[in-house]
């Protein structure tokens, strides 16, 4: 079975068609259970998510800050394993028909192996993985079985990468750029940054691929501001603390589904 990268293209594309940016959430899969994980991705959809990535929960994180760290620590504790992370993508898949990517770190790929891991996230209906930490010189063999199984491969790029490493990153890519949209881990902040519209109109210059910024985001006013300038705002620990907060289950899928509603209408708002 192929995954599903030709969804992705053209869900960002139908996007663009509407004048608006892409709204992309981002949920750890086993937070803060399985079931659970899987119940928030569809209210993230339903509140109006273009796309998803579901996170592997990893012991290690380099990109992500104390509340995703939080939520990880949950579903690792809860016995979260690469099983699990494969069934929600694909019950989250079933249920909404949006893009499913995964969000993970190298290491996890690696010990795995890398082609069952294609094949199982093809199988499931992925639409490919974002590797924050995979080296583009050291990716032939990740791109290899991810192109032969219909999958995008999505790599970040900061406003530290200069001119030349990103026309390498975005050439070796697929889907879309994740441009990060400051230097830092993430988590919520006051204000996204003028770096991160450089940053775009830099990587644009170098390929056609979409470019999603993420790291900041957390309302529909930030969520507008990129709009203006990414082809995607993708929101993560927004939605995390949400449920983090939230006194009860049943209540933090009604706090997501109504944030991914007012961010929604942020991404029209460009």
């Amino acid at each position: 079975m192929s995954g599903n990268i030709e969804l992705l293209s053209t869900t960002l594309a139908a996007a663009k068609a509407e004048d608006r940016a892409a709204l992309i959430a981002y949920l750890p899969a086993g937070f803060p259970t399985v079931d659970g994980g899987i119940e928030a991705v569809k209210a993230v959809v339903a509140g109006g998510a273009d796309v998803v990535e579901v996170g592997l929960p990893h012991s290690d994180p380099v990109l992500d800050g104390p509340v995703i760290q939080t939520a990880d620590d949950i579903a690792l504790r809860g016995g979260v394993r690469i099983a699990d992370v494969m069934r929600t993508v694909r019950e989250a898949y079933e249920a909404t028909g949006v893009p499913i990517l995964v969000m993970t770190y190298w290491n996890p790929i690696d010990r795995y192996g890398v082609e069952r891991f294609t094949a199982e996230l093809a199988e499931a209906g992925g639409a490919g993985c974002i590797l924050p930490d995979l080296p583009v010189q050291e990716s032939a063999l990740w791109r290899e079985y991810a192109e032969k199984h219909g999958l995008a491969t999505v790599f970040v790029v900061a406003p530290s990468s200069q001119d030349a490493r990103l026309a390498t990153i975005t050439a070796a890519g697929s889907g879309f750029v994740y441009a990060a949209s400051l230097m830092g881990v993430t988590g919520t902040r006051a204000s996204v940054g003028a770096q991160a519209q450089e940053l775009v109109g830099r990587t644009r210059a170098t390929t056609d691929l979409p470019v999603c910024v993420g790291l900041g985001v957390s309302n529909a006013e930030q969520a507008a501001e990129v709009a203006g300038f990414a082809d995607g705002v993708i929101v993560g620990s927004a939605f995390v603390k949400a449920i983090l907060d939230a006194p009860d289950e049943a209540a933090g899928l009604d706090a997501v589904r109504s944030l991914a509603g007012e961010l929604a209408q942020g991404v029209r708002k460009r």
